[in-house]
């Protein structure tokens, strides 16, 4: 389940699609055990919006989902503070490169012990799932960077905010081109190497609030505070951010 409410850090991750007996899906829940203080995913939700239980959790994650590769919502059984994750596989005519992807999608409580472990647990869940990419944003700002994306070619309306147009996934060219910026973004050593990061010269700002994983990945933090599009200054480090990397979202010519 994506983030859905205003209180609500999403989580999305892309990685390599899923094969036969993948571990990633456990690897990514044991990550986010380990990161979120005291969280516990052992339950799921019915189609009537009713918690089960989940006695055999590795069992029924390796069952996948009825429609395909991937997991169904797993989540931790408060429903006054809830904390999910899913995962699917996203087809090769909708990913680029034409290659078929792996999304996992995770929300937090934007409150303060959400806002504290977003970095890690972003990162436990990309490592997890051995992601290209990935972001982490409060779900406002995120609406409005999802507006960036262009679809078809009869959608005229410009981006909010004056954020720059990207490309829809399947028009990129290759799954290691982060689609997106975030709050916080999750970029692989293949990712980071795509988009020129870092340049000791050009990001010492970004490298300040950056930590290098260990798969030599990076998590990159864009604002200390999560990010709020009403926020000018917050506004003008997202657009100075897609101005450095103008590979992001397939802006430039190969």
């Amino acid at each position: 389940m994506p983030a859905t409410q205003e209180n609500d850090i999403g989580i999305i991750v892309y990685a390599p699609a899923l094969v036969s007996a993948d571990g990633r899906p456990l690897a990514v829940v044991h990550g986010m055990e380990r990161t979120f203080p005291g969280l516990r995913l052992e339950w799921t939700i019915s189609r009537e919006g009713k918690l089960i239980r989940l006695p055999q959790r590795e069992a029924w994650l390796a069952q996948g989902r009825p429609t395909g590769r991937g997991f169904r919502l797993i989540c931790n059984g408060d429903e006054s503070y809830r904390v999910t994750v899913s995962g699917w596989e996203s087809p090769a005519g909708l990913s680029p490169g034409g290659q078929a992807q792996f999304e996992v999608h995770a929300a937090l409580p934007l409150d303060a012990t959400g806002i504290a472990a977003a970095a890690d647990v972003l990162e436990a869940i990309a490592e997890g799932a051995r992601a290209f990419w990935g972001h982490a944003t409060p779900f406002n700002a995120g609406v409005d960077i999802a507006r960036q994306t262009k679809n078809r070619p009869d959608d005229l309306e410009p981006p909010p905010r004056g954020l720059p147009v990207i490309k829809s996934p399947s028009a990129m060219r290759s799954p290691e081109i982060p689609h997106r910026l975030g709050w916080l973004s999750y970029w692989s050593a293949a990712a980071a190497r795509t988009i020129g990061f870092p340049d000791p010269a050009r990001d010492a700002e970004l490298l300040s609030r950056s930590r290098r994983t260990a798969t030599d990945g990076w998590v990159v933090r864009l604002t200390d505070a999560p990010l709020d599009l009403d926020n000018p200054a917050h506004l003008d480090a997202l657009k100075r951010a897609y101005e450095r990397f103008p590979e992001i979202g397939g802006r430039s010519t190969p």
